[in-house]
């Protein structure tokens, strides 16, 4: 994973505003001590950090496996083209000539 970049000056055509930029700008710097208090998000908002975990992914009592799985670029196209839900459909199409 890569660093972003920083800036000791605004930057404009970043997404966001000078005035954002001029209300953070005088954060100050963590020191040791910040950081030997600091405590985990979980801890400081456990009912907020709860909810963030129960709304990842979606439930199933049949998970699926994200796989790699080339296929003609025409195909795609298609499937693409008929909207939303194109690889659920793919994965239907795919149980259905095989019988499950």
């Amino acid at each position: 994973m890569n660093k972003p970049e920083t800036f000791d000056e605004f930057q404009p055509g970043r997404g966001y505003t000078k005035e954002d930029w001029d209300e953070v700008s005088d954060n100050p710097e963590w020191t040791e001590e910040d950081f030997k208090l600091a405590r985990p998000f979980a801890e400081v908002f456990p009912e907020l950090a709860a909810s963030v975990a129960r709304s990842r992914g979606r439930p199933s009592r049949k998970p699926k496996k994200q796989v790699t799985l080339r296929l003609d670029a025409d195909l795609i196209a298609r499937y693409k083209a008929s909207g939303k839900g194109w690889q659920s459909r793919i994965n239907d199409d795919l149980r259905k000539v095989s019988g499950l």
